[in-house]
């Protein structure tokens, strides 16, 4: 009898059942399914962060690695992709694909090959007319992998994604006759996006999770305003292509959403979108396909997307393979806007507590809160913490479960959880724009013209923000939050919003905006031109940063001092 291999978990795939589905059955055994196996990097990704990129250095200082670099020192190790191909071929799994960048290998085979090489304890679930794979604990692999693999996707395909945007429905129009419906170059301006710059040179990437985009309403929609229209190029992901869907509620809305709004605010940049699954296997595979793309090269990457956190609905895994690919986007100078979320302070859990989105809590994304913004001839009148309540949506934003209060983030004033415990983390969001439906931008999609809001607006907003500032500092600003954290309220870079809370429902803690950072709208709004002045004059950064680092040490106890030192004889 041959003699059982020694078989171990892999670390934090544990996978709970999904919330709110009912089990319906047992996946057909030869049903095919392809799965996305990532690999641990050649070198500890924690040596990234002593660069200058992840760093309070000005953005003519900051040293970024090439994505070449970064493919052959963090990439994966051939000698780890020839023991997964041993493994596949023990299995009589095909190995599709191999991506040393991007540390993965993509293997196909039925479900019951794919079950029994991960030992994966899979059924079939239905939620809100959906039917789909399930699974539940952990997958394992045999002992001579141990710490080779990182994760596994695919076998679990539940929806892991919702786009933040808000459409203004007929009974949330506003008085006509007020201002309040913008074009994005309208906003622009009320921002005080740089003059004169238009993106050239840069490259936008956008992550999307399902429908598409006519160029039918690209073209319309352009000329209508007087602006060229962007290069767009679409990029499929795991088979999922540029596929329009026109109806009620159709993902068409975000997708041209985000194209009009970065490519009107730069419309010199070019503009690749990729489309990928709602799974957490697409999350993995676009971010990575993205972050490693050496034809496109994107220096700063819009994702309007997200999930709650928490395991219940992100494995671990998840979450680490898509941090981890937003530390080597940092390490690479590569911008990251995230969406913080439409539904306040609960976002989307019904559960009595705050939450907030990811991947926008990750501390390498710039989290992107929303505002209602009032204008008038040209100049902004009020702006307020985006909260419509319950029926309308709000900005997401709060303290982070997972991820712990960065470096950089310890002199905002994050407040604790409002949560039991009081924890401090990851505060959410570091930016904000105007994102209210009820404030908001006119977009073309699927031919009809739609007034659109969320934290899906405000994203697209800054990522063609940070294009233009790219373009006139002539190099990539990278990694924002360690620039922008000791700034604060007082180099003109922010329109501070001190007013309003994303308390959603009764009952669910919420958070209120005030002076300075807060967990509704970060910094506040962007003024582009004060912005760009700060990071031009760099010296400033360095200088705030090093006070606020002198003062952290200043006010720390004595008795903390005393224990590091060692005891002498």
């Amino acid at each position: 009898m041959p003699k059982k291999t020694k078989r171990v978990p892999v670390p934090g795939s544990e996978r709970s059942a999904p919330r709110g589905a009912d089990r319906v059955g047992d996946v057909r055994p030869d049903e095919r399914v392809r799965v996305s196996v990532i690999l641990r990097p050649r070198r500890s990704l924690r040596g990234l962060q002593s660069s200058s990129a992840f760093k309070a250095v000005p953005p003519r200082d900051r040293q970024y690695l090439s994505r070449e670099e970064l493919a052959r020192d963090y990439g994966a190790d051939p000698r780890d992709v020839r023991k997964i191909e041993a493994f596949a071929h023990e299995h009589n799994l095909t190995v599709m694909e191999v991506s040393l960048p991007r540390r993965a290998i993509v293997l196909s085979g039925s479900v019951a090959q794919l079950s029994a090489a991960f030992e994966a304890q899979l059924s079939a679930y239905s939620r809100e007319g959906e039917t789909f794979r399930g699974r539940t604990g952990p997958l394992t692999v045999p002992a001579e992998l141990d710490g080779i693999v990182r994760g596994v996707f695919g076998l679990d395909n539940r929806r892991q994604a919702r786009p933040r945007c808000r459409i203004r429905r007929p009974s949330q129009a506003a008085n006509p006759a007020d201002d309040t419906v913008y074009t994005a170059n309208q906003l622009a301006s009320l921002y005080k996006f740089p003059a004169g710059s238009n993106g050239t040179g840069q490259c936008i990437g956008i992550i999307e999770f399902g429908g598409g985009y006519q160029t039918s309403d690209l073209a319309a929609y352009f000329s209508q305003l007087g602006i060229p229209q962007p290069s767009v190029t679409a990029v499929s992901v795991d088979g999922v292509q540029n596929s329009p869907s026109p109806g009620s509620d159709s993902p068409d809305t975000e997708v041209d959403l985000d194209i009009e709004v970065a490519g009107t605010v730069a419309p010199g940049a070019s503009i690749v979108v990729y489309f990928s699954d709602f799974t957490e296997q697409g999350w993995v595979d676009a971010i990575t396909t993205a972050v490693h793309d050496t034809l496109h090269n994107p220096s700063v990457i819009s994702v309007s997307w997200g999930y709650p956190e928490g395991q219940d609905v992100w494995t671990q895994q998840a979450m680490q393979a898509v941090s981890d690919a937003f530390q080597t986007a940092t390490a690479a100078g590569i911008t990251l806007c995230l969406a913080a979320g439409d539904d306040g302070s609960r976002d989307e859990v019904s559960d009595g507590l705050a939450h907030v989105d990811f991947p926008a809590s990750s501390p390498y994304t710039l989290a992107c809160g929303g505002t209602t913004l009032v204008s008038s001839n040209g100049t902004i009148t009020s702006e307020v913490v985006w909260n419509d309540g319950e029926q309308g949506g709000a900005t997401g934003g709060g303290v982070s479960d997972v991820f712990p209060l960065p470096s950089w983030q310890t002199s905002a004033g994050v407040p604790p959880s409002a949560n039991p415990g009081g924890h401090i983390g990851r505060g959410v969001p570091d930016v904000a724009a105007d994102s209210d439906p009820n404030t908001g931008i006119q977009i073309l999609s699927d031919g009809q013209q739609e007034v659109v809001g969320g934290t899906s607006a405000a994203t697209p907003l800054w990522a063609g923000l940070i294009a233009c500032v790219n373009q006139e500092l002539g190099k990539p600003v990278g990694f924002l939050n360690p620039l922008i954290y000791p700034l604060s309220e007082s180099h003109g870079a922010f329109n501070d919003i001190v007013s309003g809370n994303n308390e959603i429902v009764s009952g669910v803690p919420g958070y209120s905006a005030g002076p300075g950072w807060d967990a509704c709208t970060g910094w506040g709004s962007p003024n582009g031109a004060g912005l760009l002045a700060a990071l031009q004059g760099g010296s400033s950064i360095a200088g705030q940063a090093k006070k606020k680092a002198a003062a952290r040490q200043k006010n720390k106890p004595k008795s903390s001092a005393r224990a590091k030192k060692r005891p002498r004889g």
